[in-house]
């Protein structure tokens, strides 16, 4: 990986549990470190737990509970600068807003292609 220590910490948010076990072990198998959560209350319980640092936030728009993808991205934008988002969606229009909240730019469109998300993930380590 592009990042000298530790490895870089993905925080993957789905409320899909078989998609992000899917994505998160396939990262790990990577290189990278992965923190799983399946809501958006759960992201930022993670976000601020002091034992780790979260490096990217892999989440998906359409979460369940009261915080979205959405509100998640602007959380972390407000509270955590240095953290890097990149927004998935199944439905085009909603990826396509997505990704005018990353201010990164990519945004992801699921199914996921697993390449991709690695290629996502070494841009954003990269600037």
């Amino acid at each position: 990986m592009e990042k000298e220590g530790p490895a870089v910490s993905i925080l993957i948010v789905d409320g899909d549990v078989i998609t992000r076990t899917v994505i998160a072990e396939y990262l790990r198998h990577c290189g990278f470190r992965v923190v799983e959560a399946g809501t958006g209350t759960e992201a930022i319980q993670a976000l601020q737990h002091p034992d780790f640092t979260i490096d990217i936030v892999l989440s998906d728009v359409e979460l369940p509970g009261e915080i979205s993808g959405f509100d998640l991205s602007h959380w972390i934008r407000k509270s955590m600068p240095e953290v890097r988002i990149l927004l998935a969606s199944a439905v085009e229009r909603i990826a396509d807003t997505a990704g005018d909240l990353c201010e990164e730019g990519p945004h992801l469109a699921k199914p996921y292609d697993h390449r991709l998300i690695v290629d996502h993930i070494k841009r954003l380590r990269a600037r």
